[in-house]
């Protein structure tokens, strides 16, 4: 088949670009152009390139129609932030491709209330992003019931993978709280450090992706979670980098308030917009209609993305 991949140099498309190619399709990867695959692969020599500003042509309304032309017959769409953006592309595309995959996120759902959370539980996104992932679904989803449009949207959790800082045991993205772990130095935690986390790693990621793909008659209309089967505490997140450095974890725990002031604002922020969703997400749904089940438990993904740091110099290994 010929398959689209709008976003392919990202987390997810440095993963799903090679999966599509060495099963024989067609792939054409869209882009700005700006950023090589985090991992290099030989695939990519045999992907058609196509760069394209987003953000510019969904403006003056040429995006949708600029990917329906390319007559693919799968679409995925892996960075669509806004409900305009979304129904631009859907209105272009019906009609005109067998299949339709959006990338969603787990942020849909807001706070955690029951867990482990399935896809059918109610929406309260708290933030903008959110929200806007929200509105796309349930427009998509609508689309889909209404007027047989083909989509399926995968909702990953936090996207962990060699190349980039995963979230941290602090819940924000600054390396430096792996350098405190691995040289046994004092980390302080907000709270009792009892908020979670749910990585999955990019190739379980694009793994559910092909897995849509391959059974579209029970995928289409449907949205799946993309996360590891578990989730991870703060606490026993940071006593595990800790022991992967021989060390003990040596954890303080702040108030709220408090712990804000011994942080950036921006390393706040992000821990803010983690710990008030402690997301524990079900992958039942997934493994029950499209026989998928995650590779990596959430440490093995992250211990991944730390190896691949310590081997770029980003933390330091004492001997």
């Amino acid at each position: 088949m010929r398959v689209v991949v709008i976003g392919a140099s990202g987390h997810i498309g440095t993963y799903l670009v090679p999966r599509l190619v060495d099963a024989g399709h067609d792939v054409v990867a869209v882009s700005r152009g700006k950023r090589e695959p985090y991992s290099p692969h030989g695939a990519w020599q045999r992907v058609s390139m196509v760069s394209a500003d987003r953000d510019a042509e969904d403006a003056d309304g040429t995006f949708g129609r600029r990917i329906a032309d390319l007559e693919a017959d799968v679409v995925i769409d892996l960075i669509c932030f806004q409900e305009s953006s979304a129904r631009h592309l859907a209105e272009a595309l019906t009609g005109r491709v067998r299949q339709f995959l959006h990338c969603g996120t787990i942020w849909t759902h807001g706070p955690s209330a029951r867990v482990p959370t399935t896809e059918d539980r109610p929406k309260r996104p708290l933030g903008e992003y959110g929200r806007q992932k929200a509105a796309i679904e349930a427009y998509l989803l609508e689309r889909a019931h209404r007027d047989g449009f083909p989509v399926t949207i995968i909702h990953p959790g936090h996207i962990t993978g060699p190349g980039w800082v995963p979230v941290n045991p602090a819940g924000n993205v600054n390396p430096a709280v792996f350098q405190a772990l691995a040289d046994g130095a004092e980390v302080a935690l907000p709270n009792f450090g009892m908020e979670t986390v749910q990585h999955v790693h990019a190739d379980d990621v694009a793994r559910l992706f092909m897995d849509a793909m391959a059974t579209p008659s029970v995928a289409v209309g449907e949205s799946f979670h993309s996360v590891a089967t578990s989730a991870l505490t703060l606490r026993g997140y940071a006593e595990a980098v800790a022991g992967w450095f021989g060390q003990e974890a040596r954890l303080a725990y702040l108030p709220w308030e408090q712990w804000r002031t011994t942080v950036s604002e921006e390393d706040a922020k992000i821990t803010y917009d983690h710990i008030m969703y402690s997301p524990h997400c079900s992958m039942e749904k997934a493994e029950r209609l499209l026989g998928h089940r995650p590779r990596y438990t959430p440490l093995e993904a992250i211990a991944e993305a730390v190896d691949w740091l310590v081997g770029a110099g980003t933390i330091a290994r004492h001997a």
